[in-house]
C-alpha cells in the first residue's frame, strides 16, 4: 500500500496517517483536542506529539474545555514537571486559556464545529496533489481561521498550526493522489 511520504514505519504514525489523518471530524471535544495538540507541536514533529497523546488526555481531563478551563495555576506548576506532556509552560496554559475561549463561544451560541468549519463552506476540500511539495503549509483559509481564533482568545493558533488543524481533522484532505487514503483510491 502507498502512503502519504511524511509517514515513517513507526506503528503509532501509519495508525495515525490510515484511520485518523484526513478524516472529517464534527464532535466538538475531539475539535478542541486537536486544535491544543496541534499549538503543542509549534517548533516540533508531530510524531513527538502523537506519542504524548495518551499523556495529554490524562493531563487535561480527555479534553474537556469545562473541566480543563477549572486547572488552576497550580496545576500549571504540576504539568510543567510532567515528562508525559511537553513541558513548556507557554504552551500548557495556552490549553487552559483555549478551553475559557472555547466555552466562552458557547456561551455565545457559537458552536465549535460550526465555526471551523465554516471556513471550508461546510464541505472537506479534497486536495489533487501529487507529490508532498504540492502540499502547502497555509492557505487564506487557515489564515481566516487563525485570524478569527486569535480574536476569539485562542493562543498557539498561526495559520500554520491551523492549516495542520485543518488537515488532521479532514477539513481538508491532503493524501497525495498515490495514497490508498485518497478520496479518488476509496471509490
Amino acid at each position: 500500500m502507498l502512503r502519504c511520504g511524511w509517514v515513517s514505519q513507526d506503528p503509532l504514525y501509519i495508525e495515525y496517517h490510515d484511520r485518523e489523518w484526513g478524516v472529517p471530524v464534527s464532535d466538538g471535544q475531539h475539535l478542541f483536542e486537536m486544535i491544543c495538540l496541534e499549538g503543542q507541536q509549534a517548533g516540533l514533529s508531530w510524531i513527538t506529539v502523537l506519542k504524548k497523546r495518551e499523556n495529554y488526555r490524562r493531563c487535561f481531563k480527555n479534553f474537556d474545555p469545562q473541566a480543563v478551563a477549572l486547572l488552576q495555576p497550580e496545576d500549571v506548576d504540576r504539568l510543567v514537571q510532567d515528562a508525559g506532556i511537553i513541558r513548556h509552560r507557554g504552551k500548557i496554559e495556552a490549553i487552559i486559556n483555549n478551553a475559557k475561549a472555547y466555552l466562552a463561544m458557547e456561551a455565545c451560541g457559537e458552536k465549535f464545529p460550526e465555526f471551523v468549519w465554516s471556513f471550508v463552506d461546510n464541505q472537506a476540500q479534497v486536495t489533487q496533489a501529487a507529490t508532498l511539495a504540492e502540499i502547502p503549509t497555509t492557505t487564506p483559509a487557515s489564515d481566516a481561521l487563525s485570524k478569527a481564533l486569535k480574536k476569539r482568545g485562542f493562543k498557539f493558533v498561526g495559520s500554520t498550526i491551523c492549516y495542520s488543524f485543518m488537515q488532521a481533522c479532514g477539513l481538508v484532505n491532503d493524501h497525495v493522489t498515490s495514497c490508498f487514503c485518497h478520496p479518488d483510491n476509496l471509490k
